[in-house]
């Protein structure tokens, strides 16, 4: 891997987070329940509630991506919430999400995005997926990254997106 893939991993993940006004997650290339990669700019308070409640184990979202692939809107899934999840997400101002999973299932990227604006429109879908898929291939063979290459990924500074 070339510098040159970080520098286009950052804009691809700018673009992403255009769309995105309250965060986005992107687990990519998913190996036995694991990311190889994680990118989120979900409010703070999110992440650390999501994390210290073990959320992951009972989220739709994450079961949804784990199980299909293509695009599914949050509010289809509160059905099969039944630890209420989304209603906690919203609670914290992620409001209009969707979540997006491309690849095989043995090395999956699953993707959420959220807005406070009106829904994601088609096409807007269209071109946030696109971008995961850019980001999914960009990353293809990750597990054969140098250590050096794997954290320069990690390094991309999301604080201004």
């Amino acid at each position: 891997m070339e510098m040159t893939k970080v520098g286009k991993m950052a804009n691809l993940l700018k673009k992403l987070a255009q769309y995105c006004d309250t965060g986005f997650a992107l687990a990519i290339h998913i190996r036995y329940t694991r990311p190889s990669l994680l990118f989120q700019t979900y409010d703070q308070a999110w992440n650390d509630y999501y994390s210290e409640n073990g959320l992951m184990l009972s989220d739709p979202v994450v079961r949804w991506g784990l199980q299909n692939t293509g695009y599914v809107l949050w509010d289809d899934l509160m059905d099969d919430d039944d630890a209420g999840v989304l209603a906690k997400a919203k609670s914290f101002g992620l409001n209009n999400g969707v979540t997006y999973a491309t690849g095989p299932i043995s090395s999956r990227t699953i993707s959420g995005f959220t807005r406070n604006g009106p829904p994601f429109s088609k096409e807007e879908l269209d071109a946030m997926n696109a971008i995961v898929d850019e980001v999914h291939e960009l990353t293809q063979g990750i597990e054969n990254f140098s250590e050096e290459e794997i954290n320069a990924l990690r390094e991309i500074d999301l604080s201004e997106y």
